[in-house]
């Protein structure tokens, strides 16, 4: 799969969280997201903690749990807003899901570029 550069905004870092606190962003500014965020698309660590919990593990779909140790992401403070920048060759259903656990849905992909 191609290195895609994602292009994502958030409206409000401070309150964004993930529905479930077990596996939701807990940090306190945009280093700590993009740490965070770039931790959740090396490693599956975050995955596997989410899989455990479902209520049928071995339902769950596995290649939600890819990970890319490649992945770069950047993260910054711009106009009210927390502009990140990420660097992966995993597809968008699987950042779409890492997100989701971290922030929920308080993110919105702005542009997507090959890398």
């Amino acid at each position: 799969m191609p290195r895609n550069r994602y292009y994502l905004s958030i409206a409000d870092l401070g309150h964004a969280r993930g529905e479930d606190p077990r596996f939701s962003y807990a940090g306190a500014g945009p280093n700590d997201f993009a740490g965070a965020l770039q931790h959740a698309l090396r490693s599956d660590e975050l995955f596997q903690r989410w899989r455990a919990a479902q209520p049928d593990p071995d339902a769950v779909d596995a290649s939600l749990g890819n990970t890319d140790p490649a992945a770069e992401v950047t993260a910054k403070v711009a106009d009210l807003r927390t502009d990140v920048e990420l660097t992966t060759d995993l597809p968008m259903s699987v950042l779409r899901h890492r997100l989701f656990l971290l922030i929920g849905g308080g993110w919105q992909l702005r542009d997507l570029r090959v890398a």
